[in-house]
């Protein structure tokens, strides 16, 4: 978590042929919240809604996380995370109605980061040509798509084919005759057809519910509780009220604490315009008598509908609740909050931040609070969201009415409200009381069938949120406002938003969904050219996007245009975007622009619809939610796919233009008395910045030369946009054939002792190889994805090869790779739009024992072997250029730099060099190292590790085995042979410092609000038992195991129970990932001892969290406690963290605890154990011979050794860690304006020390979960 993310120094994620970005935060997070965003180059199937970071809950943190993601989150027990979403956020496309789920649940609860995202290259086909459609009579009715008519688990093909008598392969300008025109508006206003497997209804007193069946993950299940209430419905002596009743309801739940030893995971948050309680539960346990849903709803009613509002939950909550007030306090939290204030300015959004106010916090006492649970806490104001392993949907009906039916009714019968009490979204959230659910169920007594004479005595919000909105509309009688400038101390870079402010416009048709495309493309386009023109040489910014997204929590759509740059280039920066915008709304999109967005977008969909299967329950759930806030129709993948192939046919060049020319007008045409007028313009800058040769001087700015620089951008001369030449292949046939008899690649014998070229496991499905150049192959043939694949290479080395000459070598190295973005004759634009046209997503990446690239690619039109070739292009013929070296390392000096102004990152950094007696290879670069570096340095760095038998390739894909194997020879087995690398001699040996006076450090950082951390962390060994010092752990367990056979007594080895469990204790203790598993098993103890303890109990703290990092191929590991806390109390909660994880043999591990955290790291792998990027990290050092315990057994015995771990096991490794006072170090760090003296010395990086993604603005309102 935070501490492990900081203390873990691996380095930002970095894409070889794509853009280098800095988040702004704002526009990233809004995508993340809107059902509908335009803003990259994908249109995926994925909703883009998350936890904002705007939101509060009892139990999220606010301290930087490594970002969750269903690539990284798997890998726990082999710790060799993926750097990619399958496909990145950073791309989130139209993720309408039409659209289905996200990747991974932990995605909706992460935060973004504030830092360098991981690029995609977006998809892209130049040779498909769009075509003039023939409009035939029955135009409407053949483009119908499938409407559910058959059954909900009958299968319909998903394809990216035109319809017949649609289109026909022309130039993309289309012509109607009159009849074909009345025909296209027939279709066009057609309404989209709904999810078919998604049930609604409706009980008498008026809680609405919704159903989905849904087998990912098997044999689980959400259930979510949306009460339409938020801190928008606050009144001014109520801020903070509503986060307060999710803290006392939720936590006070006994109920809700009798789950927890079944498996289940349950949390809150909340937002502007909802509190939400969500359990994810097992459908049934061994120990249960039953189906586990009645419990879970049992839970739920008792949360929100009967809290016991004590006195003492109440003040344990309000000391909760203060403290995570400062912990979310971070300059990102306040540059969001001044977003928000100047966005919404004339309204309730921008003074109802759902944290609230101290000095109210302090002063309400039981009977306020009570008071408005019972103002806005009724079954009529609330949804119940069901998603999951459901079968039985009339039994899941039946329990919901037994469990909730009399809820609300006690003081007389209701009925249902009529649909206009519920405003804008009450078509979509009420269904017609005469249809019942969806007509799925004839013989089911409709819930919703009730006396209409009989009225509710409480009605939902007419209007969610309930404000109003000042339009940037065209014509309008408001002044302009004048920029807006938020400055402060803590802030590092220059951002720069301007924002647009128009309804949501629901999709609910045919043309709805097709104004959507017309939009996504024409803003594809300009992200591509601002992305890839400007990289190529030396930009003036670090980011510029414009980001176009429905927000169901503001009850808006907002275009925001951000510009992100080094302070000194700020105006430049802002005359890029400004040039940019207007050229591209005066000339519109290509005809090749055109056509590739269309076909990569028809691709992407096509893969995301074959992945229907595949979407996690909360992922589905989380769309559905947003999209019924913002009253889009909800599809599946397959209905959204067909959708998108029936409306793309009917787009035409000019109304592109047309459209998108709209979205951009309140910039291009930007102080034109017929532009829309912006609702706001932020800038938030540095006090002071860094000058060569000064040091840190002011830093001054003004509303006039913000103004100023829009209008010189928009001034400039513009010129069309030229057509690039597309590679449809990056090696010919004819190189191909000749690279096959130049080196004769084959598969030699996996090992000295077979003699076999191939190993296949059966049970796994896992099949190792090795190249005749030394490369090591793993690949398993998986159908959970259908047509994609992903593929990881890791080259052994990383940081931990640098040497004291070349310190930052390795990681810069691989940022100019990155920054490049260039093979062999190839320029970067060709390369991005090579993997648009194959949909490759691509990241390269350097951690402290290894440089990896990882690609997630579709089979579709040799994906897969467009993926390999530009592997083998980065191997073979990379290209090092000094502007890309140059950029790289400025973005690590200006990373250095930014320490101090991080409270979390510079007391981590201090920690780190101080336990790791100052290496370098765990932390940022300095200046000094990065001015010794040289292009020639890096890149030797770099590719000194590239040799064959130093580096692993593993694919997990649905290919066939002749293909793969095919891809294999030819793309891998033809990569030079080069010399073998001998990694011992390459490393310095890490050591941890020896009891020294920098144990115990203090950081203090200048600041106006008051906050605190602290890490603390020690030696552990690493992940298979060697240690720093040169120990093998093996051996001190053999020699235990051997005892313990002695004392055994001969009669007591023929006892069946005894013999058993002692064969089992001997295999899980001479398995080598002994110290794997039961280190996990360790870390999950610790933690819910240190949330008792710590936060529960005694009040220290909101968040606290223990990490283990335990390296593969280097002797050591390390432990990390992270604590936040305030001035006051932080010592003690150092004091405290330091006596739970010292107090586990006077206090002993129980039964239940190990069981527990055995439920959940079981429960996490059979989540997880269907997605590819998941079996990427199992695979991850197979073969690798700087591991040499990982073995196939690793992954066969993986569920078996955490069943039969005992508690004695997890002593043994808890043994391992040191904890005594020679061993362990602390960092606390205060923030304040009395805070100490300020720091003047830093050595680190980021926006997050490496590893570290810090809150962001717009979406760190919202409050972190409850646990």
């Amino acid at each position: 978590m935070a501490a492990l993310s900081s203390l873990a120094g691996s380095v930002p994620q970095i894409g070889p042929s794509w853009r280098i970005c800095r988040d702004d935060g704002y526009s990233k997070r809004r995508v993340k919240n809107s059902v509908v965003s335009i803003r990259g180059p994908r249109l995926p199937f994925f909703s883009s809604q998350s936890r904002h970071l705007l939101e509060v809950g009892p139990g999220r943190s606010s301290l930087p996380r490594k970002k969750s993601n269903s690539w990284e989150q798997c890998i726990s027990i082999f710790g060799v995370p993926l750097t990619g979403t399958p496909f990145p956020r950073k791309y989130t496309g139209i993720s309408s109605s039409f659209c289905q789920s996200r990747v991974s649940s932990c995605q909706s609860r992460s935060r973004h980061r504030l830092r360098t995202s991981t690029p995609s290259a977006f998809p892209d086909k130049t040779s498909f040509s769009l075509s003039k459609p023939k409009l035939e009579k029955g135009f409407v009715k053949h483009l119908q798509v499938p409407h559910a008519t058959v059954g909900p688990d009958e299968p319909h093909a998903a394809s990216t084919s035109w319809p017949d008598g649609i289109l026909e392969k022309q130039e993309p300008d289309l012509v109607y005759s009159g009849v074909e025109q009345a025909e296209l508006e027939g279709f066009l206003s057609s309404e989209l057809p709904s999810h078919p497997k998604l049930y609604r209804g409706q009980l008498k007193n008026g809680l609405r519910y919704l159903i989905l069946p849904n087998k990912v993950p098997p044999n689980r299940f959400e259930a979510h509780m949306e009460v339409h209430v938020g801190s928008i419905d606050e009144e001014e002596d109520e801020q903070g009220i509503a986060h307060m009743i999710e803290h006392v309801a939720f936590l006070g739940s006994k109920k809700r604490e009798k789950l927890l030893g079944t498996g289940a995971r349950s949390n809150a948050y909340t937002d502007f315009h909802h509190t939400v309680f969500h359990i994810h539960s097992p459908i049934s346990t061994k120990d249960s008598d039953g189906d586990l849903l009645p419990n879970v709803l049992d839970a739920l009613n008792e949360i929100a509908f009967h809290p016991k509002f004590l006195s003492s939950r109440v003040e344990k909550e309000r000391r909760a609740i203060l403290s995570e007030l400062q912990m979310m306090n971070t300059i990102d939290y306040r540059v969001d909050c001044q977003l928000l204030q100047h966005l919404h300015s004339e309204n309730k959004l921008s003074k109802r931040f759902p944290i609230g106010l101290e000095e109210q916090i302090k002063k309400w006492d039981v009977d306020k609070v009570r008071k408005f649970h019972e103002r806005w806490y009724f079954p009529a104001n609330a949804t119940l969201y069901i998603v999951g392993d459901i079968d039985n949907i009339s039994k899941t009906i039946y329990q919901i009415e037994a469990v909730f039916g009399q809820t609300g009714l006690e003081n007389g019968t209701a009925s249902a409200p009529t649909p206009s009490a519920f405003g804008a979204v009450a078509s979509l959230l009420v269904p017609k009381l005469s249809v019942g659910l969806t007509g799925n169920l004839p013989n089911e007594r409709s819930s919703n069938s009730i006396d209409q004479t009989k009225l509710f005595k409480k009605e939902k919000h007419t209007v969610r949120p309930p404000v109003k909105h000042n339009w940037s509309l065209p014509g309008s009688s408001m002044d302009l406002k004048p920029p807006q400038i938020f400055q402060h101390e803590l802030i590092q870079n220059f951002s720069f938003n301007m924002f647009c402010k128009i309804p949501v416009n629901r999709v609910r048709t045919y043309g709805d969904l097709r104004n959507v495309l017309m939009k996504r493309i024409f803003l594809s386009a300009l992200h591509f050219r601002i992305n890839t023109r400007y990289k190529s040489s030396n930009p003036p910014f670090t980011s510029i996007e414009l980001d176009h997204s429905d927000s169901g929590r503001e009850g808006c759509t907002v275009t925001t245009l951000t510009v992100t740059a080094e302070p000194k280039n700020w105006q430049s920066a802002i005359k890029v975007a400004a040039h940019e915008v207007r050229r591209l709304k005066e000339f519109g999109v290509t005809k090749g622009e055109l056509t590739r967005y269309i076909d990569a977008l028809l691709k992407d969909s096509e893969h995301l619809a074959a992945m229907i299967d595949n979407v996690s329950s909360v992922d589905n759930l989380d769309f559905i939610m947003e999209s019924d806030a913002l009253g889009h129709t909800v599809m599946d993948q397959r209905q959204g796919h067909d959708s998108l192939v029936a409306v793309a046919g009917t787009v035409t060049l000019e109304e592109v233009n047309s459209i998108g020319a709209k979205v951009l007008e309140f910039v291009s045409d930007f102080g034109k008395p017929t532009a829309p007028l912006p609702a706001a313009i932020v800038a938030c800058v540095p006090k002071k910045v860094h000058v060569e040769g000064k040091g840190e001087t002011e830093f001054t700015i003004s509303p006039d030369e913000i103004t100023a620089a829009t209008r010189a951008g928009l001034e400039d001369l513009i010129e069309p946009e030229p057509e690039l030449e597309v590679p449809k292949e990056l090696i010919s046939s004819s190189q191909l054939q000749e690279l096959r008899q130049e080196r004769l690649p084959s598969f030699i014998t996996c090992s000295p002792e077979t003699n076999v070229t191939k190993v296949y496991d059966k049970e796994t499905g896992i099949t190792r190889c090795r190249l005749s150049n030394g490369i090591a192959v793993n690949y398993k043939i998986s159908k959970s994805e259908a047509r994609g694949g992903v593929m990881r290479l890791i080259v052994g080395g990383g940081r931990a090869a640098e040497s004291s000459e070349s310190k930052g070598s390795v990681v810069v190295g691989v940022r100019t790779l990155s920054e490049g973005g260039r093979v062999g004759n190839f320029s970067r634009e060709q390369v991005e739009l090579f993997c648009v046209n194959h949909l490759i997503n691509c990241s390269l990446e350097s951690t402290e024992e290894f440089i990896s690239m990882e690609f997630r690619f579709t089979l579709r039109d040799n994906g897969m072997r467009a993926a390999f070739q530009l592997l083998h292009m980065v191997l073979e013929h990379s290209v090092w250029l000094d502007d890309a070296f140059e950029r790289a390392r400025q973005l690590y000096l200006s990373y250095y730099r930014s320490i101090p102004k991080s409270l979390e990152r510079s007391t981590a950094h201090k920690l780190m060099l101080a336990m790791l007696d100052g290496d370098e290879r765990f932390v940022e670069p300095t200046p000094t190292s990065l001015q010794n570096l040289t292009l020639q340095s890096v890149k030797d760095a770099v590719m000194n590790q590239f040799v064959g038998n130093n580096m692993e390739v593993s694919i997990v894909g649905d290919f066939s085995e002749a293909d793969i194997e095919s891809c294999i020879l030819d793309y891998l087995g033809t990569v030079q042979s080069t010399r073998n690398y001998e990694m011992e001699q390459k490393y310095n040996p890490v050591v941890f410092r020896p009891s020294s006076d920098l144990q115990s450090q203090q950081v203090f950082l200048k600041d106006t609000d008051e906050r605190a951390c602290a890490y603390i962390a020690g030696p552990a060994p690493n992940r298979w038992g060697f240690t720093v010092d040169g120990k093998d752990l093996f051996d001190s367990i053999t020699d235990i195991s051997s005892s313990d056979d002695a004392q055994l007594k001969p009669e007591e080895l023929v006892m069946d129970g005894k013999d058993i469990q002692k064969d089992l204790q001997r295999k899980l203790r001479g398995h080598p990932l002994f110290f794997g598993i039961t280190m996990g098993l360790l870390a999950e103890i610790i933690n819910s001892r240190l949330f008792t303890t710590v936060r529960d109990s005694l009040g220290l703290t909101y968040d606290v969290s223990f990490e283990l990092n335990l390296f593969d191929r280097l002797n050591l590991g390390w432990y990390v406690v992270s604590v936040t806390s305030t001035p006051g109390k932080v010592h003690k909660a150092v004091d405290a963290c330091k006596n739970v994880l010292r107090g586990l043999h006077s206090n002993k591990i129980s039964q239940r605890e190990l069981d527990r955290a055995k439920r959940t790291l079981l429960m996490r792998h059979e989540a997880e154990i269907k997605s590819n990027g998941y079996w990427l990290g199992l695979l991850a050092h197979l073969q690798a011979s700087s591991v040499p315990r990982k073995d196939i057994s690793c992954i066969k015995d993986l569920t078996t050794l955490y069943e039969i771990a005992a508690i004695e096991d997890i002593y043994l490794a808890y043994d391992q860690l040191k904890i005594d006072d020679d061993s362990l170090y602390s960092c606390i760090g205060i923030a304040g304006a009395q805070a100490g003296e300020e720091m003047t010395e830093v050595q680190e990086s980021e926006e997050g020390y490496p590893g570290v993604f810090p809150v962001g603005r717009g979406l760190s309102t919202m409050t972190r979960p409850t646990t």
